[in-house]
Formats: structure tokens, sequence, C-alpha cells
């Protein structure tokens, strides 16, 4: 026997009210994949230097900050250990995303407090000035370099939690050796635009701002065409093992790890050269760069000691 009339209209108003809710939630799923091309969030990977082992992968987000936090610690001549250090640090703290919220006031890519003295909120969400600050607090930590990674970190720190920065070391170190350019083409990257990355200017004006906002003014970045920059390398650098070249693969890297922010699509030094694409590219060696000999009709491979990078923009 049907129930009452007003039972059964409530059923089915909830009924409908269900389906509408449901075809609304595939829509909007539909709507999202269309717009993204069913892509996940650009992706970055860092592998060990010498292959084998396990590598890193993390969010084109992550791989920005991580080179800001490595590009101003050498640029301050604090050693990779410290940046080991301010990496795992970032990783437990925030994820290596700079966040506007946290315990109490914390802030940031280091959770910095203002009512503690790492700056102003202004000053805590750059993230140059709150890297800064945390190497100028460890690098007066006597003998960090030689101290249990989650000892250095809790006395710059001093969380509730201090053995939590020891799991993220072993990304922390292969994400250091990395940026700071002893492990050489390690670090590769999708380099596709997510529109949640893309924080900062692309094209080759955002390019060169972007490397003297995070290595300072010892870089001279210099326009190269339309849509390139290229990063002079001083022939008196470290050689990292191997025969690389470590200044210039920090450069170099840096520059894969801003791939998606700066719409960044081909980086080149030493021979290899990575291209952005849907999956990370490895580094491959590169086309030679000829330049014309006085004979018109010779013409002369040449090794240009130089960091290439070419937008999309």
């Amino acid at each position: 026997m049907p129930g009452p009339p007003t039972a059964v209209r409530r059923g089915r108003l909830l009924r409908i009210g269900a389906s509408a809710v449901a075809l609304l939630a595939v829509t909007g799923y539909v709507a999202v994949q269309y717009a993204t091309g069913g892509r996940t969030a650009p992706r970055c990977t860092v592998t060990p230097a010498h292959g084998g082992g396990v590598s890193y992968v993390f969010t084109a987000e992550q791989a920005v900050n991580a080179a800001t936090i490595s590009a101003v610690g050498t640029s301050h001549g604090m050693p990779e250990r410290a940046v080991t250090i301010a990496l795992a640090t970032a990783l437990q703290e925030s994820g290596l995303r700079n966040i506007r919220y946290g315990d109490r006031d914390s802030l940031g890519l280091f959770q910095q407090r203002p009512s503690e003295g790492w700056g102003t909120e202004g000053q805590i969400m750059d993230p140059v000035h709150a890297a800064e600050r945390f190497y100028a607090r460890l690098e007066k930590v006597p003998g960090y370099s030689r101290l249990p990674l989650t000892v250095a970190a809790q006395r710059v720190q001093r969380s509730g939690y201090p053995q939590a920065y020891a799991k993220h070391e072993p990304d922390a170190t292969l994400l250091a050796a990395s940026l700071t350019g002893r492990a050489a083409a390690s670090l590769t990257c999708e380099g596709r635009p997510s529109g949640v990355e893309a924080a900062r200017a692309g094209g080759p004006a955002g390019v060169r701002t972007a490397l003297v906002r995070d290595f300072g003014r010892d870089v001279a970045p210099l326009p190269d065409g339309r849509r390139a920059v290229r990063v002079p390398v001083p022939a008196a650098v470290d050689v990292a093992e191997g025969g690389e070249r470590q200044r210039g693969w920090e450069l170099a890297q840096w520059a894969v790890a801003n791939s998606s922010a700066l719409h960044i699509e081909r980086v080149s030094y030493a021979g290899r050269e990575w291209t952005a694409g849907e999956t990370g590219q490895e580094w491959r060696k590169a086309p030679k760069v000829l330049k014309a000999a006085a004979t018109p009709k010779k013409a002369t491979a040449i090794e240009v000691d130089e960091v290439r990078i070419a937008t999309g923009q």
C-alpha cells in the first residue's frame, strides 16, 4: 500500500536532489579533466648521481622553493651540508610549500614566527628572506656541519618535535646534491605550466629577475634573442666529481626546477640539454654550437661555457 502523498513526494524530492548532486559532481570532474587534459600537477624527479637507489619525486611548487633555498645558501657561501639541513627542515615544517598558516603565528617555508624575531609577516613569506634568516642562525651553531641533521635543525628551529627532521634527510640529501650542482644532470621536470606554481612572471625578463632574486647580483644573465637567456659561467669554478662544472649545473638545474613557474622550455649546458615535455625528459646530448671560422666555407664546433635557458614566451 503506498504511503501518504506527502511522504511519497518527500522521497521523490530526495531522490531527485541526490541525482542532481551526483550530476553536478560528475560535471565538475569532467570540466576539470577537460581544462587540465586529465593530467595531474606537473612533477619533478631527482635521481641519485651514480644511478641506482631511490629517486625523489616532488611537485613543481616544491621544486621552485627548494631551488630558492639552495641558491640562497650557496650565494651566502654555505656548504652543501647546510643546504641539506635547510631543505630537510623545510620539508618537515611546510612540505616545501610557502604556506600562510601554522602553529600560533608560524608562517612560510620554515614556519618562522614574527613574535620570535624572524621578521615581519611579509618578510617571512618571502622565500629568499626566510632562507637567509635560517642560514644566518644555522651559521651561529658551533660545528653544525658535523652534528646529526636533526640536532643542527633543532638548534635553529627549537621545535616541539625535534626528531621529526631526521626522516627527511635522504630526500634532502638528494635534493642538495642536485641543486648545488654536484650531481650533474640529476634533476628533471615535466615543465608544464599549471597555473598554481606560475607565481613569477615568465619569459626572458622573468628568468633574469628570478635568477638575480635567488642568487644575488653575482649572476649576470644576458638576453639571447627574444625568448632565451644565457648565463655566463666563470672559468674559475669548482669542478664536481666526473669533471662537470658544479656552478654551471647549479644554474642549469635551478632553471629546470623553475620551468613550470617561468615557462622554461629548454635548458642547455656542458653539451647536455633538457627539454620540457609531458613526462620529465632526461638530459640528452645537445646539438653542437657552431661558429663561423675565418673562411666562410668552414665552421668549427666550440664549447660555450654558459647556461642557455629558452622560454616559451
